[in-house]
Formats: C-alpha cells, sequence, structure tokens
C-alpha cells in the first residue's frame, strides 16, 4: 500500500538534522530542470551594475534594520 505525503513528512521530521538537510538537497536537485542555465551569470551582471550605481553614488545604501522594518510594515 502507497505511504501518504503526510506519513512520508513525519517520518522525515523525525530524521536527524543532517539527515533531513541531505533528504532537501536530494529533493530539490530533482526539481532543478537546467532550464536556467544563465541565472548565476544574470545575478551577477545585476549585483556588478547595483554596487557601480552604489559607488558611483547614484544609489544610497540604507542601514538593513531599516529595510526589514519597511519590508516586516509591508506585509502586514
Amino acid at each position: 500500500m502507497a505511504r501518504t505525503l503526510s506519513q512520508i513528512e513525519n517520518d522525515a521530521l523525525g530524521l536527524p538534522p543532517k539527515d533531513r538537510a541531505k533528504l532537501i538537497e536530494q529533493l530539490i536537485s530533482t526539481l532543478d530542470t537546467g532550464e536556467d542555465e544563465d541565472v548565476e551569470e544574470l545575478w551577477l551582471d545585476e549585483a556588478e551594475k547595483r554596487y557601480d550605481a552604489y559607488r558611483s553614488g547614484k544609489v544610497k545604501a540604507k542601514p538593513s534594520d531599516r529595510v526589514f522594518a519597511s519590508v516586516r510594515d509591508r506585509l502586514k
């Protein structure tokens, strides 16, 4: 008889943390279709553009506590 998702989840939650982490990595790897092969390069390009804008004074940095407070306010 096939096990339910709930049964599998309960078993997984009973595993030691290292085993849960390994299981998570294995499950996530099955979802990677390889369709976004250039994503890493695109993110690097975006990060460089943002850093250059910061260094040139086009954008200003904000303290992380202000950024997170703003996000929390938006999510309320």
